[in-house]
């Protein structure tokens, strides 16, 4: 709970689609019950003028946006950005984003984790090569290198020989498929707080279905049904979610606090699958900056419970750095943010 008679100003930048799912009235009233008032940030007014924020939550790319994130960091460096756009672009591609999986290191687990044996093929020249990718086996996921969110980098296909392959524009990254029971886990990470659901995935291929399917199947994400299986509804009706095994709370929170320092980035979900040949080994195929945390039961109050640490925090850090620097001269607070009537008046307006 927010301390009595301080109030957190958090304004958002968001298109219009994202700003529907995320800012519903649910989390308002509750946000509003911890000392949290959310206030929209008008995309046709300059940033630096529109008022005392605590913490900018933004989900914007353009460089405009950057533009204005930057001025308005250098004339209010003790407002908290959720997050660094620097941070933000290491996941626009599919293979940075990736790379730094391989860098964990998590212990005292049987589980074991990594990521799917994958490529990345810039030009077709490269695609018809087949000693380019000769150490993939059919089948693989193609995927859009470039992954900043838009329809485009959603448009996935799932390649079953070298034909298929022929199909494809680059620059793509070719990621090995893995039997992984249908299922995929979705970890959603807000700082500390870590939220773990599964979610139909696409079936299992067999050795005979690999050699009777068409050359590519497209998809827009991963945890959707192909084209060819949303006509055969059996597969998933026999399958039930319930029946799948959640990986471990613990083995699962320490991916993310990983993940969450060594990307520097507060707000993420990754996309974890279980491997069918090792039922201790896991692989995270995707990672998604602000997912569509709304999709998550009990959101609201995930989303509350990691702003009010953030605001919690950040005027611990604002009342010790007073303190360090001259408790006698009131200038010296003013500096390191804002007015508790500066934040009243943002609210207001």
């Amino acid at each position: 709970m927010a301390e009595i008679g301080r109030r957190f100003c958090i304004g958002y930048a968001l298109l219009p689609k994202k700003r529907r799912s995320f800012i519903r009235e649910s989390l308002l009233r509750l946000a509003e019950s911890k000392g949290i008032d959310f206030v929209r940030i008008d995309m046709d007014k300059p940033l630096v003028d529109q008022g005392a924020f605590d913490c900018v939550l933004h989900k914007l790319y353009s460089a405009d946006w950057r533009k204005q994130l930057e001025n308005f960091r250098v004339l209010n460096p003790n407002v908290v950005i959720l997050d660094s756009l620097d941070a933000i672009e290491r996941l626009h591609n599919r293979i940075s984003m990736l790379q730094v999986v391989s860098e964990l290191k998590i212990e005292n687990h049987d589980e074991s984790f990594g990521i799917p044996e994958q490529i990345v093929i810039y030009d077709m020249e490269n695609l018809s090569d087949r000693r380019a990718w000769e150490t993939l086996k059919f089948p693989v996921v193609a995927k859009p290198l470039v992954a900043d969110g838009s329809a485009k980098s959603h448009k996935m296909a799932l390649v079953f020989n070298h034909d298929g392959l022929n199909k494809l524009k680059p620059p793509i990254v070719l990621q090995e498929f893995v039997n992984h029971g249908g299922v995929i886990f979705k970890v959603y990470v807000a700082g500390n707080h870590v939220k773990c659901v599964k979610r139909k995935s696409l079936p299992d291929i067999s050795e005979e279905k690999l050699e009777s399917v068409e050359d590519l199947q497209s998809f827009s994400q991963v945890s959707n049904l192909t084209n060819h299986d949303r006509v055969d509804e059996k597969y998933y009706q026999m399958m039930q979610l319930d029946d799948t095994e959640m990986p471990p709370l613990s083995f699962v929170t320490d991916i993310a606090k990983g993940l969450r320092h060594a990307l520097k980035l507060n707000l993420f979900n990754f996309d974890m699958m279980r491997d069918s040949r090792n039922k201790n080994r896991y692989l995270i195929v995707d990672i998604n900056y602000f997912p569509g945390f709304a999709k998550m039961p009990g959101y609201e109050k995930i989303v509350t419970d990691f702003l009010s640490d953030i605001m919690r925090r950040k005027d611990r850090e604002l009342v010790k750095a007073w303190f360090e620097h001259d408790a006698s001269d009131p200038i010296a607070f003013d500096k390191r943010g804002p007015l508790i009537e500066d934040t009243v008046r943002c609210v207001a307006g």
